[in-house]
């Protein structure tokens, strides 16, 4: 009989040996064809891609799901899977009795192992088919450990429809992570996958709430949980509703779900909340805007250069507004976003400091006459309200002298994207936008100002590493950043910078926190114009809003500190030297500035005056009359006069005393020739500073004015509110009508760059 019994068993171990060789099992094998998943920081679905047979399945372990889900599946499915072998003895004895007795099959006595098998490799549910599950259980067994196999169940369990795993059932049927769920949520999953079409909770919600129910009877019984929670379990409705799968910042997940797989959720750097909560912002503020404009948000932490937050477009399922397309990436004209990265390099080449004397008047560099976007003119003005006004004149002024394409050339080796026409060069026009770039350079780029002049690569991705070059100093960094920090924004915390490109087709607001660097873009896509709108108008709100809901939430963190390379003095203009080291009759005006390592260059030198390099002028006067004379003239005393000379092409905006017609004066009686220095002066005749002009009589039409001037050397150039009207021969007399009423500022400039500017009404 041992015997017997002996090569009985050796001949069943013989069979499962050779049923295991010709037969093998894999679980890897059969488990890669997930959904791609993109995630947030904290592991919450952004947006998911079927697999290749349209199931939605998320990769999921045991740690990320609620431990009252396995106590749930456990008890009612298999209370003794952490102890068996795979098959539950007693239970197939009692599942072998109710077959014999009732002819059919009444349950199947599977364990959790079983079910598992069945999954890996389907069987029929016959006696032939349940003695092969049995052998697949003990091949999983053998091969793999408990934690496996119940993953394995977690990750592949049908729910209904296209879903498998639990996850997936948890965030379309219930809105949640598996992680999350509550005692009846979670009894309701564990009971799911026995009868998913016939129970599922969108379709049979009363089905789905009896089998529910029936699992926590056995848990009651079981007093797996305490009465308290089984009789609110008992109370919590079933909702017949399906949660579409999550579409959050579709298209961040469009163009990073090339670097997805199939089997392991791609983690982000994105912020779920704060991706919430901006996309609704959005979605509210674009209401505002005319039809077809859309905008793009980006936020980046500072410290580690992580995008937090990424809105491509105002609606991805708004075609009117060209939701699909992706301006964060899309090569648009920066308009005046590219000034500060100008000034903080002219920082640190020793051109300036942040008091440093600009002209805003009409001038010629290099043959580019530019003008300002808010028209007119306002003569000298310091780099700090040139930046903050954002005037175009001054920062060509300083481009001339830095040079555009060393400007150029810095913003690439810094790592900023910049696109040029068809052969087009870094020429003046680029600090007015007039060259392409992205937002998510341009706020990759404005991270500096936080970061002590560090620029750095944005990261998408925890595991990318992080990447940083220096585009300026710390000591440019910071003055640059306390220039734009202004009392009109929401808080001295934020320094931001506005653009509006050509044609009021893009509209920029660039912002940065202690915290973040957040770049606002809005604007047709197809490159249509929006008129009366431009960056302050219309980007910079949006931005407010932006960094009210941050602060509000994690308060405002300081910048850096100031460097030690970073002082504050006070200089004269119009020299530009410190205050300490001019002669009082040399300073016409005061300033305190911030200087970067004690570095006080002086003025920037005009390029047509003769005179200026010379710059303060030592002039030769008679000492009895005061005025000017040289030697040619036969004064019997004379005696030096120092004096300061303004920029010429800001004359019309300084105090008549300090013009260099009234410094230098005029020469004396006994001289034959004017002195050299002596040059005039250019004038508009005919008309007076603040007339006010009416139509004659009943006629309808605005008046016409004549265009003269006198005093000119060259050609000569007419502005009406900044913009350039007329080039003409000196001598020409020109007519100008008027089209709307308001004020008007009408300035004249000669090749010489002598300026002359009035402003009048028209009525």
């Amino acid at each position: 009989m041992l015997k017997k019994i002996t090569l009985a068993s050796l001949f069943i171990l013989l069979s499962i040996w050779l049923f295991d060789k010709l037969f093998p099992i894999s679980l890897k094998s059969s488990s890669q064809h997930y959904a791609q998943i993109i995630v947030a920081e904290d592991g919450t679905p952004l947006r998911a891609f079927a697999d290749k047979n349209g199931i939605w399945r998320y990769p999921i372990t045991i740690k990320q799901v609620s431990p009252l889900y396995i106590e749930a599946l456990l008890n009612y499915e298999d209370r003794w899977f952490w102890q068996h072998f795979g098959v539950n003895p007693f239970a197939l004895v009692r599942a072998t009795f109710q077959y014999i007795h009732h002819k059919k099959i009444i349950s199947g006595g599977s364990t959790l192992t079983m079910q598992v098998a069945r999954l890996v490799i389907p069987q029929q549910r016959t006696v032939v088919g349940k003695f092969i599950q049995i052998l697949r259980a003990l091949q999983l067994e053998w091969y793999y450990s408990k934690t496996e196999i119940l993953e394995y169940y977690l990750n592949n369990a049908p729910f209904g429809g296209t879903l498998e795993g639990v996850q997936a059932a948890s965030y379309v049927y219930l809105g949640k992570p598996a992680l999350e769920l509550s005692y009846a949520e979670a009894a309701l999953l564990a009971v799911l996958p026995q009868a998913p079409s016939r129970n599922r909770p969108d379709r049979h919600p009363e089905k789905a709430r009896v089998a529910r129910d029936k699992v926590i009877k056995r848990l009651q019984s079981y007093k797996v949980w305490s009465t308290e929670k089984i009789e609110a379990a008992f109370l919590e409705i079933v909702y017949a509703q399906r949660n579409i799968a999550p579409v959050i910042a579709p298209l961040f997940s469009r163009r990073f779900r090339k670097f997805s797989k199939f089997n392991v959720p791609l983690v982000t750097t994105l912020n779920y909340s704060m991706q919430r909560g901006l996309e609704d912002l959005l979605s509210d503020y674009i209401r505002r805007l005319p039809a077809k404009t859309s905008a793009a948000i980006l936020v980046v932490e500072n410290d580690s250069l992580e995008v937090k937050t990424y809105i491509g477009s105002a609606d991805f399922k708004d075609n009117q507004r060209f939701g699909h397309v992706d301006m964060i990436k899309a090569i648009r004209s920066p308009g005046s976003t590219l000034k500060p990265f100008l000034y903080g390099l002219a920082l640190d080449e020793g051109l300036i400091h942040s008091q440093s004397l600009l002209t805003d008047a009409p001038i010629i560099l290099d043959g580019y006459r530019p003008r300002n976007f808010s028209r007119g003119f306002i003569g000298p003005i310091s780099v700090s309200n040139a930046l903050k006004r954002s005037l175009n004149v001054p920062a060509i002024q300083v481009l001339y002298h830095l040079g555009a394409e060393k400007f150029v050339s810095q913003l690439k080796n810094s790592g900023l994207t910049l696109q040029f026409d068809f052969n087009a060069k870094a020429n003046l026009s680029v600090i007015l936008g007039g060259v392409g770039t992205t937002l998510e350079s341009l706020v990759a780029t404005y991270t500096a100002l936080a970061n002590e002049g560090q620029t750095g690569k944005l990261r998408f991705f925890k595991q990318q590493a992080k990447q940083s070059r220096y585009l300026f100093s710390k000591g440019a960094a910071w003055i640059v950043r306390k220039m734009l920090q202004d009392k009109y924004s929401p808080s001295n915390n934020l320094a931001w910078k506005t653009g509006t490109s050509y044609g009021h087709r893009d509209f920029w607001s660039i912002g940065v926190t202690g915290n973040y660097t957040i770049g606002v873009w809005l604007g047709r896509p197809d490159g249509t114009s929006t008129p009366g709108h431009y960056g302050a108008r219309t980007a910079s709100p949006l931005l407010f809003e932006i960094v009210e809901r941050l602060s509000s939430k994690q308060g405002y963190s300081s910048f850096p500190k100031q460097p030690k390379t970073v002082t504050q003095d006070f200089i004269c203009w119009p020299l530009g030297g410190l205050l300490s080291m001019t002669q009082p009759v040399l300073c016409h005006e005061k300033k305190e500035a911030w200087l970067l390592n004690k570095t006080v260059p002086k003025t920037l030198p005009e390029t047509n005056s003769t005179i200026w390099n010379s710059n303060p002028i030592n002039l030769l006067v008679n000492s009895q009359t005061g005025r000017l004379v040289d030697t040619s003239c036969s004064a019997s005393e004379t005696a030096h006069k120092l004096i300061a000379l303004w920029p010429l092409a800001v004359e019309p905006w300084i105090p008549t005393s300090q013009q260099r017609r009234q410094q230098i004066g005029i020469y004396d009686e006994s001289c034959k020739h004017p002195p050299q220095f002596q040059q005039g002066s250019i004038k508009i005749q005919g008309l007076e500073h603040l007339t006010k002009l009416r139509s004659a009589g009943a006629a309808r039409n605005l008046p016409t004015i004549n265009l003269e001037s006198s005093g000119a050397q060259g050609l000569v150039y007419w502005f009406i509110n900044g913009k350039l009207i007329y080039k003409v021969h000196p001598h020409k007399r020109l007519k100008y009508q008027f089209k709307n009423r308001g004020r008007y500022q009408i300035a004249v400039s000669d090749d010489a760059g002598k300026t002359a500017s009035i402003t009048i009404d028209v009525l």
